[in-house]
């Protein structure tokens, strides 16, 4: 999305017609300005996004989605940089080439070396600063279309300027809010909810200055010092609304709140497109924008949750434990691998359970050779996945694929929770808030949230490094039952012994 917005942002805007040009249309100036085959090309980008949109969404079609997607983009790449090489004759073809070229080469040695450094589990958080740098262009590139408007935008008058202003909200808003929430995903700032007396009402009255803002802002001259001062005094407040948003909301909610800010990314595109003229980024921006609320409302539906709840404070808010500070509910009885490699050879069905503890430990890879050693044996395996297992959506998904889990023995929460009954054993690898009873007491700060049910099996595996809580900072009653047993360590090392043991 980053790129996306980068490349045909800059390519638009030196692409922007001359001074001299007549007022026309929107439709009608962007159109008469675009070389017949970027055109197509931009046609057949936006197809090929549509494409990985819909491969993404089924793990039989994620791969061919995700070529569809790379290609879409190096079409649209190429387009813009044709586009922007075609359209300004006085600068010369060379220096605009080499402009581009250095733009693409500074972002390529920076996309690359984050490729190398950054682990499987660093994704949730990187991908939450690339939203917010989304948000940051908007911001810049608003600031930059009002500073330097160009014919079709003093054509369009005050429905530039207000797609000026709300691009500029939604951007700075995206980008506070997105860093914000790295930096929680990342351990930097405290998972859990700090929520500021009267926080809603804090949200509104900056919703309601802004608005008001935002009518002075269309109606005073435009460039004049007090149109200004509406539009900075306006990305000051929403810069302070990104923060706030996201301060209040535990580390419970931290996956929805990521794909609600990839939501704000596409829509905050939607609105640079406006601003430079440029359909394919709108179209862009808006596939981004739709389908992160989309996703963002399954995921809700998921936790018995609304947006409105999400956004307005998260697990926690209430009065949950902070991590570490739990107090136990009763005894816990601790296995060790010999114990739980004959439990698993004695068993005839067995479910495994990952979470986040499963991609910090790297243990993948000897969970799925573990699998593929009972399957060989007769055991029946399957994988239960909650919906926001993880600290991002689709988090455990991507894993398994990695080391090659067959995709039809991973299930989703619901496709497992009916039968956990008659399950021999479950192995819960790294998981914690998705597997906590907790969530069924009424009363508790993750109350209503849906979870799997694992301790209605005949036996429980937790492989935890320690008694700590999870993200959400609740205790699990799970630890305490008759029918689970802890199997403290490393996952990987874990799994590892277990297989060296059924050998």
């Amino acid at each position: 999305m980053l790129a996306v917005t980068a490349v045909l942002t800059a390519s638009t805007v030196s692409a922007a017609p001359p001074a001299a040009l007549p007022a026309q249309g929107a439709a009608e100036v962007v159109l008469g300005t675009l070389p017949s085959p970027v055109v197509l090309a931009y046609i057949l980008a936006a197809v090929l996004f549509i494409l990985a949109a819909a491969g993404l969404s089924k793990h039989e079609t994620a791969v061919s989605g995700n070529i569809a997607g790379a290609v879409g983009m190096a079409v649209a790449v190429v387009a813009a940089i044709g586009l922007a090489l075609s359209s300004d004759p006085a600068r010369g073809v060379l220096p605009t080439l080499l402009l581009i070229m250095l733009a693409l080469g500074i972002g390529a040695v920076i996309g690359m070396v984050l490729a190398a450094r950054v682990a499987m589990t660093g994704m949730p958080q990187l991908i939450a600063v690339l939203n917010g740098l989304v948000g940051l262009a908007a911001v810049v590139v608003g600031y930059n279309s009002y500073a330097a408007p160009d014919a079709l935008a003093e054509s369009l008058g005050t429905f530039h300027l207000g797609e000026v202003f709300l691009g500029v909200f939604v951007g700075a808003v995206t980008f506070t809010g997105s860093v914000l929430a790295a930096l929680k995903l990342a351990g930097r700032v405290p998972g859990r909810p700090i929520a500021l007396p009267g926080r809603n009402l804090v949200n509104l009255a900056i919703l309601l200055v802004s608005l008001g803002l935002m009518v002075a802002f269309l109606l005073l001259p435009e460039g004049s010092p007090a149109a200004w001062a509406c539009l900075v005094v306006m990305t000051v407040l929403a810069l302070g609304l990104g923060v706030h948003l996201v301060v209040a909301i535990g580390g419970g909610d931290m996956p929805v709140v990521v794909s609600i800010m990839n939501s704000y990314s596409g829509w905050a595109s939607t609105f640079t497109g406006f601003m430079v003229n440029n359909d394919l980024l709108i179209i862009t921006g808006t596939l981004v924008g739709s389908s992160g609320a989309y996703l963002s409302y399954l995921m809700c539906q998921a936790m018995n949750r609304s947006f409105m709840s999400v956004l307005l404070g998260g697990f926690g808010t209430d009065g949950g434990t902070p991590a570490g500070d739990a107090d136990q509910e009763g005894t816990i009885e601790q296995t060790d691998v010999t114990s739980v490699a004959r439990m698993l050879q004695a068993a005839r069905r067995v479910v495994i359970t990952p979470g986040y503890g499963m991609a910090v430990a790297q243990a993948q890879y000897p969970v799925a050779t573990l699998t593929d050693m009972l399957r060989a044996e007769g055991v029946e395996v399957v994988f239960g996945i909650h919906p926001v297992a993880g600290r991002l959506p689709g988090h455990m998904n991507v894993l398994l694929a990695e080391a090659r889990v067959p995709y039809d023995i991973v299930l989703e929460m619901d496709e497992v929770n009916d039968d956990l009954g008659e399950v021999d054993v479950v192995l819960v690898i790294g998981a914690n808030d998705t597997v906590n009873p907790a969530a069924e007491q009424p009363g508790s700060p993750i109350a209503g949230m849906p979870v799997l049910r694992v301790w209605e099996a005949r036996s429980v595996v937790v492989f935890k490094r320690s008694m700590a809580t999870g993200y959400a900072g609740v205790q699990n009653p799970l630890f305490f039952k008759d029918n689970t047993q802890m199997l403290f360590g490393d996952a990987k090392d874990s799994v590892e012994a277990i297989i060296r043991a059924l050998e």
